[in-house]
């Protein structure tokens, strides 16, 4: 074949298998996620290693709102400046610590810095008259807020208390809308979400406020509408499959798996580009600064959200419900199915022609056997028939 006739097969051949991973295709299971599940296994665990160690070495970066200080912000300016230059002159008052983000277009800024009790013999009217030095900015474009850590000690406080509510909730549901098994791998996506969201977090250094608490609050009932329709699908999928015995309950899941990727898929897509518009446009470009916190943890767990309803619920879902003896039984029945022409087929092959004989496995058979032109059983010629045809008539 031509490399010109190659080509478009070799591209038809691609295209088929992007639809069968995409939509299953025709009879198809699709892309084998249940089968690799020590693939995503191997994945999950490095990955909470790695926001373990992130945690550990690096921790959150909590704003003021959780460590308490003094936030300034800074509007109309005047003058071209960066968040170095600004960062220099804090430096000149003793301030070596502070959180610096310039609003797009230069136009303003948000600095946080440590309490300035801390610091010995600066006022904040100090620090506000000197960064409307290096901004240009009028002598009432700086506003001074203190903050103490009390309010984000509390703030953290009702989250920690509101996500033990959900949890519970959540399991009480599931189990009593499907089953405790569901529930119990629902919940352990939950937790695997906010926690890579979490170590993501301290691993990049992005500062964690008020609104991204609450992001990651919001987090659990996206990731959660996720898991809840693919384990909907998995259980009609699955309805009566002990009666037969040719899907084991890992294939049947991983099927109805397949059957709502382009759903999940499409779901996760719309609800972040929305999100990434307000974190990229709304946050870097407009200069919306208050929408950044919101909607960076949103952005990052909505994608760790769609990956583990695929790569963590289900496949633990799988690895439960074969610990069932019914299911587990299933599973043996049916691969021992399977085995059985294997098995069958296994003696052919070793023997070579067991089934069609040779003169070395069966010599009765090979003496017997006519030979051309031999003394052996002849077939009557035509003019014998045709001869013996005459006499009749």
């Amino acid at each position: 074949m031509s490399g010109a006739e190659a080509g478009p097969a070799t591209t038809t051949a691609s295209d088929s298998r992007l639809r069968r991973l995409l939509t299953g295709g025709a009879g198809k299971t699709g892309f084998d996620f249940i089968g690799r599940s020590g693939l995503w296994l191997r994945v999950v665990i490095a990955t909470v290693l790695v926001c373990l160690a992130a945690l550990a070495v690096r921790q959150l970066n909590f704003g003021i709102d959780f460590t308490g200080g003094t936030s300034f912000t800074v509007t109309g300016a005047q003058a071209d400046f960066t968040a170095d230059d600004i960062r220099d002159v804090l430096g000149g008052l003793g301030i070596t610590e502070s959180f610096v983000q310039v609003v797009a277009g230069g136009e303003g800024a948000l600095v946080s810095t440590a309490a300035l009790e801390e610091v010995e013999g600066v006022e904040d009217s100090e620090v506000a008259a000197a960064l409307r030095t290096v901004t240009g900015a009028p002598s009432d474009g700086v506003d001074v807020s203190t903050v103490g850590p009390r309010w984000g000690a509390q703030v953290t406080r009702e989250a920690l208390r509101a996500l033990v509510v959900f949890l519970a909730l959540v399991l009480a549901y599931i189990s009593f809308r499907f089953e405790w098994r569901m529930a119990v791998a629902a919940v352990v996506t939950l937790l695997h979400d906010v926690f890579v969201t979490v170590g993501i977090y301290a691993l990049v250094g992005f500062e964690v406020t008020p609104a991204s608490v609450i992001a990651f609050l919001t987090i659990l009932g996206y990731s959660l509408y996720d898991t809840v329709v693919v384990f909907d699908r998995v259980i009609e999928d699955t309805a009566g499959l002990t009666s037969v015995s040719t899907t084991t309950y890992g294939e049947s899941a991983n099927r109805a798996l397949n059957a709502v990727l382009i759903r999940s898929l499409s779901t996760s897509i719309t609800s972040i580009l929305p999100v990434g518009s307000l974190l990229f446009i709304g946050a870097r470009l407009l200069g919306a600064a208050t929408l950044e916190d919101l909607a960076l943890a949103l952005f990052i767990g909505m994608a760790v959200g769609t990956y583990s309803s695929i790569v963590v619920a289900t496949p633990l879902l799988v690895w439960l419900k074969e610990k069932e003896p019914r299911f587990a039984e299933l599973k043996e029945r049916v691969l021992s199915r399977r085995r059985a022409p294997a098995a069958a087929v296994a003696p052919t092959a070793s023997t070579g022609t067991a089934s069609t004989g040779t003169a070395a496995d069966a010599p009765g058979i090979a003496a017997n056997r006519p030979k051309a032109g031999g003394s052996g059983q002849r077939r009557p010629s035509s003019a014998k028939k045709r001869k013996s045809g005459s006499r009749k008539r």
